[in-house]
């Protein structure tokens, strides 16, 4: 099972969303995927931070994409739910719990719902190389592209390249670099973060 936890690696989700808001002002449907989501914690996370970051309005035009391999059988409820335990939230800014979250049970809390409505969960195999949809406005894969040989690495990220809109985002994990076979399809957008922008027209 995959391991994370709310508000990991904050910086570059944050320089992410940053980038994306203003990308995708004025847009009816705005599409991010959550590439090997876990149980939820990022996609959530991601939502929250467009939430403080937009409008009422826009935050509405946000789907949050969130897919994982999910082998056991395990996220899709817990991501569809939005309940967490209280050992999995402790880490994050009162503040946050406390505007998005609700104490439902002893020990569980719960995503206030139009945090909750923002993101959909769907089973995906990065492996298959085929993405989930076209025209994202940012993709995010943290703490997955580690485990894959170089080779799939490349094609993975080609295959997130074909997937984003032009000039779209893509976000990993700051100890991943992106592979030289693909440095010619993005622009880094800043030195503290691997954070990229689509290059060219398509």
């Amino acid at each position: 099972m995959a391991f994370t936890y709310f508000f990991r690696d904050l910086q570059t989700l944050e320089l992410a969303v940053s980038h994306v808001v203003p990308y995708t002002a004025g847009r009816s449907h705005i599409r991010v995927w959550d590439a090997g989501c876990a149980a939820g914690q990022e996609a959530y996370t991601l939502a929250m931070l467009f939430a403080e970051n937009m409008g009422n309005f826009a935050f509405k035009n946000l789907h949050i994409h969130a897919t994982d391999i999910d082998e056991c059988d395990l996220f899709g409820p817990i991501i569809n739910s939005g309940v967490y335990k209280e050992e999995e939230v402790k880490r994050m800014p009162p503040k946050m719990l406390d505007k998005y979250f609700k104490n439902t049970e002893p020990g569980e809390f719960r995503i206030e719902e139009n945090v909750r409505n923002r993101v959909l969960f769907a089973k995906h195999d990065l492996l298959s190389f085929e993405p989930i949809g076209q025209g994202f406005s940012m993709i995010v894969c943290k703490n997955v592209l580690l485990h894959f040989q170089p080779a799939e690495r490349v094609e993975v990220v080609k295959m997130f390249h074909r997937s984003l809109a032009p000039g779209g985002y893509f976000a990993t994990e700051q100890t991943q670099k992106m592979p030289a076979e693909t440095a010619g399809l993005f622009e880094q957008v800043s030195s503290e973060a691997q954070v990229f922008r689509k290059a060219g027209g398509l």
